[in-house]
């Protein structure tokens, strides 16, 4: 099934690769992605979300809707949670949902529709062993874990950032015909 007209959710933490989430967002609609992007509270100081909004006609959302407020997030077909931080990793693998974000990643591995997670993680961290524990939790659920070192490059700032085509080769990979 080609991605035309389907609906990624894009789950998005705190850390570097963040900042150039633009290029991935682009990209994803360029092969015909509609792309929802949901944020936790942290990763929203870190990029202009009005902004971003304005120039990839992306829905975002930070923040669960009120009660009896209709839900305006549409049926996703895919979901890529990129990037991750330790922090959001081990919490997602206990099942904890104080963010809109976790929620929907929780929810989402209730469902048949395909998870790919891709940790942004110093080395040291990802060495410990709670991290561990949740990458062998979260892949046996059925998530697809992208291994840090084969997806993060550096930009001429320093900063980590992904390479973008790598997630979409995978992305298109898990959601071709079986």
């Amino acid at each position: 099934m080609s991605p035309s007209s389907q609906c990624l959710y894009l789950v998005v933490s705190a850390a570097p690769p963040v900042l150039r989430i633009e290029e991935f967002i682009t990209a994803l609609h360029a092969g015909g992605w509609t792309v929802v992007m949901i944020a936790t509270p942290t990763a929203t100081t870190w990029i202009d979300l009005n902004g971003l909004a304005a120039r990839t006609g992306c829905l975002i959302r930070v923040h669960p809707r009120p009660p009896r407020e209709q839900d305006s997030l549409p049926q996703a077909d895919a979901v890529v949670a990129a990037p991750m931080t330790f922090n959001s990793i081990n919490k997602w693998a206990a099942g904890i949902s104080d963010t809109l974000a976790l929620s929907v990643l929780n929810e989402m591995i209730g469902t048949d529709v395909p998870i790919i997670a891709v940790p942004c993680v110093k080395s040291v961290l990802r060495k410990h062993p709670a991290y561990q524990e949740s990458i062998t939790r979260l892949t046996a659920i059925g998530v697809s874990m992208m291994k840090p070192d084969a997806v993060t490059t550096r930009a001429d700032d320093g900063l980590a950032t992904f390479i973008w085509s790598e997630i979409i080769s995978v992305l298109s990979a898990l959601n071709s015909p079986t």
